[in-house]
């Protein structure tokens, strides 16, 4: 995504070009940044407070400093960018930076036909960063350029035949009248966009296997930037009848009306 806006605590806006992380930080340097992404609608960041507080649970996780000018430089950014954007948080050992890009122009033709997913075996997941939201994404972003190089739109994650998430997303299937999504812990991030889908349908919160997508009449993922994504076809498999779900589209109206002024 390329930046619109970009400000640094006790800086102000500066240059998108410009480089704003020290050499010598270490939580630079070890991939250990505490980070936030939300969409901003018509020049209001949707569900702020929600990822404030995950991005402030993100920080103590990895015991960085408190995140003390986070609205003014939200506001900095917001107010220089354009109505909508995909609005970005990072705070480091000394740094706290907010960044305005570009939303994907491709979103709307990608959720009309549906997108494609290939299963990466993901190990064994970490139990030490359990809900927190950092920049130690590398495994991964591997894990969707196998996804890529096969033919598919991004991965989504296993372990030992369990569903996690996607690399940047939540993952749900449909079974009939039942929506069901992994639990929040191991290898499954607590999404926004997911807490909002879990507001708005009854959800059934339990293990999903690999296996289980392929009979499912529904699948689809869930992030900020995404919104609401349907999935169509997993492993070169059609899921339900290889057509955007009912689901999909019902939520994705909904969060529109809700985040629209």
């Amino acid at each position: 995504m390329s930046l619109l806006a970009a400000a640094v605590h006790g800086r102000g806006l500066v240059d998108p070009s410009e480089p704003v992380f020290r050499a010598d930080d270490e939580a630079v340097l070890r991939g250990a940044v505490a980070f936030e992404t939300m969409r901003s609608y018509s020049g209001r960041p949707f569900l702020l407070d929600r990822h404030l507080d995950r991005f402030e649970g993100s920080i103590a996780a990895l015991a960085l400093p408190p995140a003390d000018g986070v609205h003014e430089v939200l506001d900095l950014v917001v107010g220089a960018a354009p109505p909508d954007h995909v609005l970005r948080l990072y705070r480091s050992a000394y740094t706290l930076v907010a960044t305005a890009a570009a939303v994907p122009g491709d979103l709307e033709e990608l959720r009309a036909h549906g997108v494609a997913l290939r299963s990466v075996d993901f190990g064994t997941p970490s139990p030490l960063l359990t809900r927190a939201k950092s920049t130690s994404y590398a495994a991964a972003f591997a894990a969707t350029r196998i996804a890529v190089e096969s033919g598919a739109y991004d991965a989504v994650l296993v372990s030992a035949g369990r569903v996690l998430d996607a690399p940047t997303a939540n993952v749900w299937a449909r079974f009939g009248d039942v929506l069901r999504t992994p639990p929040v812990g191991v290898g499954v991030l607590p999404g926004v966009t997911r807490s909002f889908v879990v507001e708005s349908a009854a959800v059934e919160e339990a293990e999903v296997r690999l296996a289980e997508l392929f009979d499912a009449d529904e699948v689809f993922i869930t992030s900020s930037v995404r919104e609401v994504m349907p999935v169509t076809e997993i492993d070169g498999r059609r899921v339900g009848d290889g057509r955007p779900g009912r689901e999909a589209a019902r939520l994705q109206t909904e969060l529109r009306l809700r985040s629209t002024p």
